[in-house]
């Protein structure tokens, strides 16, 4: 790392700090949206309170209305019925007619407690069909099925309305985490209006936290759709108390997603969403986010043709999201793959062809994960060993030019001399080919690299569950200490591989700094300061967020800083001062000897060079014009 690269941290640092400004505005800004928004919402709730009066009151006389079509269907008592595959375990209620529990019966997946993943159970989802009738309503959760043609794999939940019926068939597929849902109606074209062509579909669902680290997990979980063009959408990944949209495009698919399972509703004809919505709950209540959609689906009231659906129910796990798919035998690209989150488009596209496969590769072969880490920063650093060694022998080559840089100094000691100085220096520089900017560039390239897997660690579902020396699971954090409580910018625990990232990059630093005071003036060390406390100063930064971060990618980020600081003394140990500066000298030479030539294009540093000659002459005819 030299001046460049230190250049190349802070233009990083100014990034985030940037971005963290703008996040601090749009949120004051959102705060005095809000105070208008509250005083609508109170006169909003004052109407709902009144409609919804009314509707308990609907609701009571229904009840009671012995002749209403739906009277034996409101009386009931909850039972529940089990079905499964070999993925799956699905329980259903005749309360609704819907899912209640679904279980992950693959021991790759474990819960926290060490048995298997439950989705969501109990009271934690509601999906809620809404037709309107002649002279009564459907809605669906307020009414008792009854459980018909029951089989291992799937059964049907049979409504008796009058003298038709209402009929939710459900059936697993075979080896898959695929539950096809199919809603028909029979013999209810008198109980529906003519006009009737859709049925209301709301699908509200409290998100079990499944994993350690809350705001870790809350970072990746998020409402996801893919609408009819084929564009795939998030409603958020991270961001206030709430997040709601509404939509006017029709919609393929909608994901209520965690960071590494998703539940994916999925048409056989487009829905019409008309809200969607995502609201934080609170650290500790067990759960991560309420989310709600409502939409509308293509109902046929003569049943010719079902409503069709499938749910996904399973893990991000790229190759099983891809597998599932095909099991669709869809003509439409679905792209659940796109649930494994990989990063900007850019980004996401080095993740999908490239680390995926290095991932799955190194995997294969049997290694622990944290073993699949070190291979992969040692393949990651060979790979970049060019660059680094271009950034350090452009760090070098102004090194071994000090000496003429301190005859330059010397020549133009006064501070109004400042410009001349500037012109010699680049004036240097252009004659020996030395560009202090050359070692900005190998170091930028790098970026791309170090955002992607940044994206990736995080998601890719086998680094969950996998312990690594004292860490447990390398999804989330490792924290050596818990003190049980919270504390700002902390949270409750320290994770000690984030700790040994954060030394190793400050001592990663410190080693830098020393070895390009020896290529600097006294006047760019003095303002190389700030950036040099700039440079320490990130790491504590970075620990703030990082210690609530996955293990695995702490731990990546610290032996990519060991091998870094590995790499830098190996190439100091092998670069000889005295040949690089006969190089230049020859490169000098050469120059000189070729100065009458036509160049064809200029150096970077020849049009600075250039550029200040002309600003020194544009300031000497100034000066003249004022003596006069």
């Amino acid at each position: 790392m030299n001046k460049n690269t230190l250049t190349a941290f802070v233009l990083m640092a100014l990034v985030v700090f940037g971005f963290m400004a703008y996040e601090n505005y749009a949120r004051r800004e959102q705060m005095a949206e809000q105070l208008v928004l509250d005083s609508i919402a109170q006169v909003e709730a004052q109407k709902e309170a009144k409609i919804k009066q009314k509707e308990i009151e609907k609701k009571v006389e229904e009840a009671t209305d012995s002749l209403n079509p739906l009277f034996e269907a409101r009386q009931g008592t909850v039972s529940t019925t089990v079905i499964e595959n070999e993925l799956l375990r699905v329980t259903l209620s005749n309360k609704g007619g819907q899912l209640q529990k679904v279980e992950l019966k693959d021991s790759t997946y474990k819960s926290r407690e060490g048995g298997n993943v439950v989705l969501f159970d109990s009271n934690d989802q509601n999906m809620r069909l809404m037709l309107d009738g002649k002279t009564a309503n459907i809605v669906t959760d307020e009414l008792f099925f009854t459980p018909t043609d029951v089989k291992s794999t799937g059964m049907t939940m049979h409504l008796p309305v009058g003298n038709g019926s209402l009929d939710i068939v459900y059936s697993l597929k075979p080896n898959a985490y695929i539950l096809d849902m199919d809603v028909k109606a029979t013999g209810l074209e008198g109980f529906f209006p003519s006009k009737t062509k859709e049925m209301q579909i709301e699908w509200t669902e409290n998100m079990k936290q499944q994993e350690k680290g809350y705001d870790f997990e809350n970072r990746y979980s998020t409402v996801t759709y893919r609408d009819v063009d084929g564009d795939t959408h998030e409603l958020s990944v991270s961001g206030g108390d709430e997040e709601e949209d509404e939509f006017e495009e029709k919609i393929k698919w909608i994901t209520y997603k965690t960071q590494f399972f998703s539940q994916v509703l999925i048409a056989e004809q487009p829905l019409s969403v008309s809200n969607m919505s995502s609201v934080y709950l609170e650290n500790g209540s067990g759960y991560l986010k309420t989310y709600k959609t409502s939409f509308a689906a293509d109902f046929d009231i003569k049943g010719v043709k079902p409503t069709s659906f499938h749910l996904y129910l399973g893990p991000n796990k790229f190759s099983t999201l891809e597998e599932n798919e095909k099991m669709l035998n869809s003509s439409d690209d679905l792209d659940l793959q796109s649930l494994v989150y990989m990063g900007w488009p850019i980004i996401k596209w080095i993740n999908r062809f490239i680390f995926l496969y290095a991932f799955d590769f190194l995997t294969g072969l049997g290694l622990s994960m944290g073993l699949v880490l070190v291979l992969l920063t040692l393949i990651v650093k060979f790979l970049v060993f060019p660059l680094m060694k271009k950034s350090y022998i452009a760090s070098a080559n102004m090194r071994v030019l000090r000496p003429k840089m301190d005859e330059i100094n010397a020549k133009y000691p006064k501070k109004e001399d400042a410009m001349l100085k500037q012109q010699e220096v680049m004036k240097l520089y252009s004659e020996y080919g030395v560009s202090p900017m050359g070692g900005c560039l190998p170091m930028l390239i790098q970026m791309p690299i170090w955002i992607a897997l940044f994206n990736f660690i995080p998601n890719y579902i086998e680094m969950r569950g996998e312990s690594f020396l004292w860490a447990d699971d390398l999804s989330t954090y490792d924290d050596i200490i818990n003190w049980g409580f919270n504390i700002w910018g902390i949270g409750d625990h320290l994770s000690l591989f984030c700790i040994l990232w954060c030394v190793s990059t400050v001592i990663n630093s410190i080693i830098t700094q020393r070895q390009q005071q020896y290529a600097m003036t006294p006047e760019q060390q003095q303002q190389m300061g700030m950036m040099k406390w700039m440079t320490y100063l990130m790491p504590i930064i970075f620990f703030f967020s990082f210690n609530s971060y996955s293990a695995g990618l702490n731990w990546y980020y610290f032996i990519s800083g060991l091998v870094s600081i590995l790499m830098m003394w190996f190439l100091r140990k092998t670069t000889d001062d005295t040949k690089l500066l006969e190089k230049l000298e020859k490169r000098h030479a050469e120059r000189k000897a070729n100065a009458g030539e036509k160049k064809k294009a200029s150096s970077i540093m020849e049009r600075l060079q250039a550029m200040q000659e002309k600003q020194m002459e544009i300031l000497k005819q100034q000066q003249e014009r004022n003596n006069k």
